[in-house]
Order: C-alpha cells, then structure tokens, then sequence
C-alpha cells in the first residue's frame, strides 16, 4: 500500500508529485530545499540552508514516523560543487553517525536562490540496527 505525505503546497499538485511516498517500510523523501516553509525564505549561506534542508526533513521523517537515524540513502544536489565543504559540519551533525550511502551532484535548482537540496530515503526502524562496517 503506498501512503503519500503531502506538505500543502500548490506546486505539488501542479507538478504531480509527493513530499514523501511511504511504501511498506521504505520513505522515499523528494527533494528538499533549504527554504523555512512558514515564511517561505531562505537564506544567502549554502551552510544554513543546509541547516533548514535538514530541519525539514526532520519534519518529514517525523510525520511519517522515522528519523535521520533511519536513512539509508542520501542525494545532495548543489548548483556550486566547490560550496559543498561548507555544508559538512551540518552534514557530519545529522549523519555523521548514520553514515548512509550517498551521492553528491552538481545541477541547477528550480529557484536561482537555492544552492543545495537534499533527497533521503529511509527504512522505518533501521535506526536501531546496527552492524559492524565492513572496508571493501
């Protein structure tokens, strides 16, 4: 059964797509910007729209009934590839200990303003398992 997670926003229907879409166990998070929804700005500093990136998704997770600890795959899309060492202390803070396989990509984003946006996907109650890193 696939529960889709909406934030209300116009572009969504618009465009045709979900916040999140929960599938059994798996969240899969679109991408998420770096603007606080409730005033819909956003910052100049990549480092604090990543840290408003990270809070949103907490936000999403949350609704859905997981957290950080629970992401398994993490995409960064950033428009300037040479900015992304300024996002790694918010980055190490949220997923230093989750560690989850992830991917970072230079694009452009739909609003000039934006600089980073993150897309996760998680498995609901992963968090707790934990297995011994293996070096391949």
């Amino acid at each position: 059964m696939r529960q889709l997670v909406n934030s209300g926003s116009d572009f969504e229907k618009a465009i045709g797509y979900s916040r999140a879409v929960v599938v059994g166990e798996r969240v899969f998070v679109s991408g998420t910007t770096g603007f606080a929804y409730a005033t819909m700005t956003i910052s100049e500093s990549v480092g604090a729209q990543t840290e408003q990136c990270i809070t949103n998704l907490e936000a999403t997770l949350e609704a859905v009934g997981c957290s950080l600890r629970d992401v398994v795959r993490v995409r960064y899309m950033l428009t300037d590839a040479s900015e992304f060492p300024q996002t790694w202390t918010v980055l190490q803070e949220a997923f230093g200990s989750v560690r989850p396989a992830a991917t970072m990509i230079e694009c452009g984003l739909a609003d000039p303003r934006m600089k980073i946006e993150i897309e996760v996907d998680a498995l609901i109650g992963s968090g707790a398992l934990r297995s011994e890193s293996v070096c391949v």
